[in-house]
């Protein structure tokens, strides 16, 4: 039985996965990716944002806080499960597939509500010196799309985990009452 495929969740997961791996090597490339260093020309865009958000900063780099690296580092396997679900569900039409891109979606929806909580709950110190425009513009909206499309995807993949595992329940019911039809 082919496995059911969404275009818009694969296109998330083919899309982003650059973005990610662009992100990711501006992380663990620091100092050299920021501003002022031989390799910036790469990610001129993060010479504004690394001023919005102190985690891409220089003083979450003197202060060598591993968070920035870490969610990173997380951002990659999550993409890695992303791309083995296109795979999956495209390629080899492996029933599994649903449950690698929900279990991916949520990872990455854990870890942004993470990154948001964290900014809660230290009273903003990564975002909270931006101007509300600011923040709005270059970190509430990019960052508030790896809320909704991560949501989205696990209410769709969920919702068909879970009529797979009804229909497999009833059949098991069925076979176990002796009913062949």
């Amino acid at each position: 039985m082919a496995v059911k495929t969404y275009t818009w969740i694969t296109l998330w997961f083919l899309l982003t996965a650059p973005v990610v791996l662009w992100d990711a090597t501006y992380c663990f490339t620091r100092p050299r990716s920021m501003v002022g260093g031989d390799l910036h020309w790469i990610w001129e865009p993060y010479g504004i944002y690394q001023d919005v958000d102190y985690v891409y900063g220089l003083k979450s780099l003197e202060e060598n806080n591993g968070f920035t690296n870490a969610q990173s580092l997380l951002n990659l396997v999550e993409t890695s499960l992303n791309l083995a679900y296109v795979y999956l569900a495209h390629v080899s039409s492996w029933s599994g597939a649903p449950l690698v891109g929900f279990a991916a979606a949520t990872m990455t929806l854990s870890k942004t509500v993470l990154y948001w909580a964290q900014e809660y709950y230290c009273g903003g110190c990564a975002v909270g010196h931006n101007a509300w425009g600011t923040l709005f513009l270059y970190w509430v909206i990019p960052n508030g799309l790896w809320l909704v499309f991560p949501s989205m995807i696990t209410w769709r993949l969920g919702g068909d985990i879970m009529g797979s595992l009804s229909a497999a329940s009833q059949s098991v019911r069925k076979a176990a009452s002796g009913k062949t039809q």
